[in-house]
C-alpha cells in the first residue's frame, strides 16, 4: 500500500469454531442458541484478551454481517461490541458486502484510520471482523395492516389462527441465496462456471475430498488451536458441551461416498452436498492500527495489510470474482502471484473454486498453496464472518510456516470479489 505508516493486525487475532446450523440435518445446531451479536461478542472478547490491549485504546469497532437473523441483529456491530465487553463509549459500524463482509470490515476499518477524519488519536486502534448466525428466520409477507380480531395488526406477534388459508412462510436462508439479477441461485452460478471451464463431476468431488482431507489433517495437527477460542454451550438439563473444533470436518469421508450424492441444484449438475460449502455459524475478530501506534504502545504486530482489491463481474459467474479482485490487490501490494506463499480462498462451491484456481495459476499462484488446511467445503461459510475468519487463519498460518505473503479472497453473491494481501511480521 502507499501509506507511509501502514495498517497492521495485532497479535492475538481470534475466531470461534464454525458450527453446523443443524446436527445431522435433524436437530438445531450447537450455536443455534446464540444470536449473531453474541457470536461476534465472543470473538471480540477473545481477541481483546489474547492481544493484551488496554480496551481504553479501542476507538472503533467495524464488523461484517450479511443478513439480519435475530431480533437484535439490527444493532449488529454495536451489540457485538457490548457482548465483547467493550465500553459504552466505543462506537461501532456494521458493514455488509454479503459473502465478503468480514474482509470488507478489515478494509473499512483500515481506511477509517488512514483517512483520519474519524480516527481518534487517543484511542488509535480498531477492532474489525465479522459474525454470522445462519439460523435465518422464516418470514411472512404482507401481514402488516391485516385485521386481527377487531384491531389492525401493526406490531408484535401474528395470530396464526387468523391468517388466510394457504398462507405460507418463506425460508430467508433459501430466499437469500437466489440472485434476481442473475435469475438463478448461487449454486447455479457455480454450475455455469463448471460448464464454461469444462469441469467434471469427478473433478468437483476430488476437490471436495481434498478440502475434507486437508482440514482433518490440519485439525489433528493442532494448526487451528492458536486461532480458535472454544465455546461452551449449555444444552439444558444441566448439560454443557465445549465446542473446540469446526464441526463439519468429516472423519469418514471417501470419494466413493461422495460419488453417490445426487446433484443438488440442476439435473445432471455437478454441485452436491459433498462439494459445496457447509452452512455454519461463526465469528472472528482482530485488532488493527497503524504500525507506529503498535510500536508506541508496545503491542506486537502479527501481519501488515499491504494490498486490497474489490471487483465486480457478471452475476451469472459470481464465483469468478476473486480473479479480478486479486489482480487489483496484488498490484496495490506491488508483488506478483509468484510471491504468494499461502492462499485462503473461500470455497463457495467446488467448480467455482477450481475455476478461480486455474486463473490464479496464470498469475503465478501455485495451486498447491491454495487452502492447504482445507476450505469452506469442510469448514463452512458463515457469510459475513468468512472474510475475517480467513484473514485470521492466513495470518496464523504464515507465522507457523515462517512464510511472507498471504492472500485472502472470496467471491460475493451478485457478482463481486474481494481480496486482501497480508505480510507476515513475525518471522
Amino acid at each position: 500500500m502507499t501509506a507511509t505508516d501502514p495498517i497492521v493486525i495485532l497479535d492475538g487475532a481470534k475466531r470461534i469454531p464454525r458450527a453446523d446450523i443443524l446436527i445431522k440435518n435433524r436437530e438445531p445446531g450447537l450455536f443455534s442458541r446464540f444470536t449473531t451479536t453474541q457470536l461476534g461478542g465472543m470473538a471480540i472478547e477473545a481477541t481483546v484478551e489474547e492481544s493484551g490491549i488496554d480496551p481504553s485504546l479501542i476507538g472503533h469497532v467495524v464488523m461484517g454481517m450479511a443478513q439480519h437473523s435475530h431480533r437484535d441483529s439490527i444493532y449488529a456491530a454495536k451489540g457485538m461490541a457490548w457482548h465483547g465487553g467493550l465500553g459504552q463509549d466505543v462506537p461501532a459500524l456494521t458493514v455488509a458486502r454479503i459473502c465478503g463482509s468480514g474482509a470488507e470490515a478489515v478494509a473499512v476499518g483500515a481506511e477509517m484510520i488512514l483517512a483520519g477524519m474519524r480516527h481518534d488519536e487517543a484511542r488509535p486502534f480498531s477492532i474489525v471482523g465479522g459474525a454470522e448466525s445462519m439460523q435465518y428466520p422464516f418470514c411472512l409477507y404482507n401481514a402488516r395492516g391485516k385485521k386481527v380480531g377487531q384491531a389492525v395488526q401493526k406490531y408484535g406477534p401474528i395470530e396464526a389462527r387468523n391468517l388466510d388459508g394457504g398462507t405460507h412462510l418463506q425460508d430467508m436462508l433459501l430466499m437469500s441465496l437466489y440472485d434476481p439479477s442473475a435469475k438463478m441461485a448461487m449454486a447455479n452460478t457455480a454450475e455455469e462456471l463448471g460448464r464454461r471451464y469444462e469441469i467434471s463431476r469427478e473433478e468437483a468431488d476430488a476437490f471436495g475430498f481434498r478440502s475434507q482431507q486437508l482440514a482433518k489433517a490440519a485439525r489433528d495437527a493442532g494448526y487451528f488451536e492458536a486461532e480458535t477460542k472454544p465455546v461452551e454451550v449449555d444444552l439444558g438439563n444441566g448439560e454443557t458441551v465445549v465446542v473446540k473444533h469446526d464441526t463439519h470436518i468429516l472423519d469418514d469421508v471417501s470419494l466413493g461416498k461422495m460419488a453417490t450424492l445426487p446433484a443438488a441444484f440442476e439435473q445432471g449438475g455437478i454441485v452436491t452436498a459433498g462439494n459445496a460449502s457447509a452452512v455454519v455459524d461463526g465469528a472472528a475478530a482482530m485488532v488493527i492500527g497503524k504500525e507506529s501506534d503498535a510500536k508506541r504502545h508496545n503491542l506486537k504486530p502479527l501481519a501488515r495489510v499491504v494490498g486490497m482489491g474489490v471487483a465486480a463481474c457478471d452475476p451469472k459467474i459470481m464465483g469468478w470474482g476473486p480473479v479480478p479482485a486479486t489482480e487489483k490487490a496484488l498490484k496495490q501490494a506491488g508483488i506478483d502471484g509468484t510471491k504468494i506463499d499461502h492462499v485462503e480462498l473461500n470455497e463457495a462451491f467446488a467448480p467455482q473454486a477450481i475455476a478461480v484456481i486455474r486463473d490464479f495459476e496464470k498469475m503465478g499462484i501455485d495451486p498447491e498453496k491454495v487452502n492447504p488446511q482445507g476450505g469452506a467445503i469442510a469448514l463452512g461459510h458463515p457469510l459475513g464472518a468468512t472474510g475475517a475468519i480467513l484473514t485470521v487463519t492466513c495470518a496464523r498460518a504464515l507465522r507457523r510456516k515462517n512464510e511472507t505473503y498471504g492472500l485472502v479472497t472470496m467471491c460475493i453473491g451478485g457478482g463481486q470479489g474481494i481480496s486482501l494481501v497480508i505480510e507476515n511480521l513475525t518471522n
